[in-house]
């Protein structure tokens, strides 16, 4: 295609694009959505994304365009199982499916990981591990110096570092896991793979109130729009921390029968007496 008729289709500048050729444009990602469409190729493709790196990637992703979720998770297992990540050892489902016995508790601050983890844990005679405490041992200061101090790929190394650990330490245990693994793809698939996940959710108000409870003002000092910001996390996580095994509501019932509820879900889960 000449450069002329990309101008046409694209509906931008011949010497825009002469720029963006020899990397001097300063393009949006609107223009460069109206090059892609107009060559008619991913944004990946024009960026030259590791999805777009060969051949069998863009076969494989050609393949998985437009699938539904459903799909999409029966595909992510069988690839796990093909490449020797997927799989643990557990119970057996009664749908062939095998559940770890290690039970990761994962939700935004203010779940209830840490109250129902320690009492879980204490109640299966499984370690409690809490992988915020692990990782600023491995880091050998506190989560917020860490991302201070050396951003945030850094401290998504030393997350890795202390799931890591943890998978290979613990045959069982109860893992409670910061917010924002989620957040990484690679973490997020590791815990998934390695452990029988269960979701924490809260009502954004009970978030709020326990963070506040447990002394910690900052939400509310840093930003007049705190709830705000945290409805919006809540909603940009919930698609990934959907993807846990099981979900529970802690705000529909008060400490103990929220427990209970969750000995009974993981115990059946485990198949482990009552």
């Amino acid at each position: 295609m000449s450069r002329k008729a990309l101008a046409a289709a694209a509906g931008v500048s011949e010497r825009h694009l002469a720029n963006l050729e020899h990397g001097a444009g300063n393009a949006s990602i609107l223009v460069l959505l109206q090059v892609a469409r107009a060559l008619q190729c991913s944004l990946a493709e024009l960026t030259g994304d590791v999805t777009a790196s060969s051949p069998e990637w863009l076969l494989l992703r050609e393949l998985l365009e437009g699938r539904d979720e459903a799909t999409l998770h029966r595909v992510r297992v069988a690839v796990g199982e093909l490449l020797g990540t997927g799989g643990s050892n557990g119970a057996t489902t009664r749908q062939g499916r095998r559940h770890s016995e290690r039970v990761a508790l994962i939700g935004l601050r203010g779940a209830g990981k840490s109250t129902l983890g320690a009492l879980l844990a204490e109640d299966l005679g499984f370690p409690f591990v809490e992988l915020s405490r692990e990782i600023e041992k491995f880091a050998g200061c506190s989560i917020s110096e860490i991302q201070g101090l050396y951003g945030q790929n850094a401290y998504r190394r030393y997350e890795r570092r202390a799931l890591e650990e943890a998978v290979q330490i613990y045959p069982e245990a109860v893992i409670a896991t910061p917010g924002g693994i989620v957040s990484d793809p690679a973490n997020f698939n590791l815990l998934l793979t390695h452990c029988t996940t269960v979701w924490l959710q809260a009502a954004p108000e009970d978030h709020m109130q326990r963070v506040v409870e447990q002394g910690d003002m900052r939400p509310m000092a840093a930003s007049p729009e705190a709830m705000s910001d945290l409805k919006s996390i809540l909603a940009g996580r919930a698609a990934f921390y959907s993807k846990a095994d099981f979900h529970l509501n802690t705000s529909a019932r008060p400490l103990q029968p929220t427990f209970l509820a969750l000995r009974a879900l993981v115990r059946t889960a485990l198949e482990m007496p009552e």
